[in-house]
């Protein structure tokens, strides 16, 4: 899933719990507001903020893994060619290369593992950052609702067909770029996996 994708999930739960605390709009006379979750994440000075700053974190990342990537590409083709061509009874007589093919994949697997958990942090970390964003949203949200005396909150993502008058999207992207222009994303660790 993608990381925008991702963004619109968390952010469509927010919308979600401020829809349930409101009644259903069956009586004539009540208002009904809707926001565009994408618009907002993705027009936002703190949304643009947080995509940016999960980009650099994800360069980051791959920047960690890319030299033992590197090394594990150059031994493992190293390792192919001093196989090629022999019989398994022919590598498994030669001890120095069974050595060397017993290191290679013990740090094969260990950059596996590493990569994983580097998967994982940046997956803990945009969690993070869009629970971040869904705080510094809600209290913008409710301000909203208030001023447009509101009942019901709907997810255009949701809706069928609306006119545009109820879209109150660039309403909360003003107020929560004035109040909230930027989000922390920290990046988050991975809990310890247990030695096997």
């Amino acid at each position: 899933m993608s990381l925008f994708k991702n963004m619109l999930i968390a952010l469509s739960l927010v919308v979600s719990a401020a829809a349930v605390t409101a009644p259903a709009a069956s009586a004539q006379g009540t208002t009904v507001v809707m926001i565009d979750e994408g618009r907002i994440l993705s027009d936002s000075k703190a949304g643009k903020d947080i995509q940016t700053k999960l980009k650099n974190l994800e360069t980051q990342m791959k920047n960690e893994l890319e030299p033992t990537r590197a090394t594990l590409e150059t031994d493992g083709k190293a390792l192919q060619a001093k196989v090629e061509g022999k019989t398994r009874e022919a590598v498994a007589a030669d001890t120095a290369l069974v050595s060397q093919l017993t290191a290679y994949q013990t740090r094969a697997n260990a950059f596996a593992q590493k990569r994983q958990t580097v998967s994982q942090e940046f997956q803990l970390t945009e969690r993070a950052a869009l629970i971040e964003f869904n705080k510094a949203i809600e209290p913008v949200l409710m301000d909203v609702v208030k001023e447009k005396n509101a009942q019901v909150v709907m997810s255009k993502s949701q809706v069928i067909y609306s006119t545009d008058a109820i879209d109150v999207s660039a309403l909360v992207i003003s107020k929560l770029d004035a109040k909230t222009p930027t989000i922390a994303v920290t990046r988050q660790r991975a809990p310890a996996q247990p030695a096997q």
